[in-house]
């Protein structure tokens, strides 16, 4: 089927979204044809704000409008925990759970050959960096998915962090292995969270 040049380029531009196939790409496209200017007018300078002012705290690396973060910047976190996740998403994903009250480090991915994402790709130096410049800190939780991935990238940290003769500890997993930490309930990640182990 042949579409107007316009509504072709949006239903392309949709499919380029993560998990959009050319079918949602379509609804999504009609739904914005449907929708009245001032919605449209909304939704495209949320896009355009966003790219514009969110990038990532120099600090912990999570994604934040302000540098440092919210998060590294609250008199109120538990200064003497880190946990170390792959993703902002990840972060996110703890944070909904109200149980960790500590600070971040967000790696920016996992350790992937296969992709070709070797260590020196993620934001390991800052972590040591980190740890050697704040005596507070007394574990390190390792909040990386139970992948082979996650798996690589936890004993290679564990390994980088073992000379600092630190704490270091693991989420315990009620996750399915290869799942994604963002995508497991609350619960879960609070008895992963509370019931970690040591490394």
């Amino acid at each position: 089927m042949l579409y107007t040049k316009p509504l072709a380029r949006l239903i392309d531009e949709f499919q380029k979204l993560p998990g959009i196939g050319p079918k949602t790409a379509q609804r999504l496209a009609f739904h914005v044809l449907k929708s009245s200017e001032a919605d449209v007018h909304g939704f495209s300078q949320a896009l355009i704000e966003a790219k514009a002012l969110i990038g990532q705290c120099s600090t912990c690396f999570n994604i934040s409008c302000e540098n440092p973060c919210e998060l590294c910047t609250n008199p109120h976190r538990d200064k003497s925990l880190i946990c170390v996740v792959a993703e902002a998403r990840d972060l996110f994903a703890l944070e909904k759970t109200g149980e960790f009250k500590g600070l971040y480090h967000v790696l920016g991915g996992l350790i992937s050959p296969l992709e070709g994402v070797g260590p020196q790709d993620l934001h390991l130096q800052d972590l040591t960096h980190r740890l050697s410049t704040m005596p507070e800190i007394s574990e390190v939780i390792l909040a990386l998915p139970p992948s082979v991935e996650g798996d690589t990238t936890s004993l290679y940290v564990s390994r980088l962090l073992k000379p600092i003769n630190m704490k270091i500890t693991r989420i315990a997993f009620g996750l399915p292995v290869g799942g994604d930490i963002e995508y497991a309930d609350a619960l879960t990640l609070t008895r992963a969270m509370t019931g970690r182990i040591p490394v």
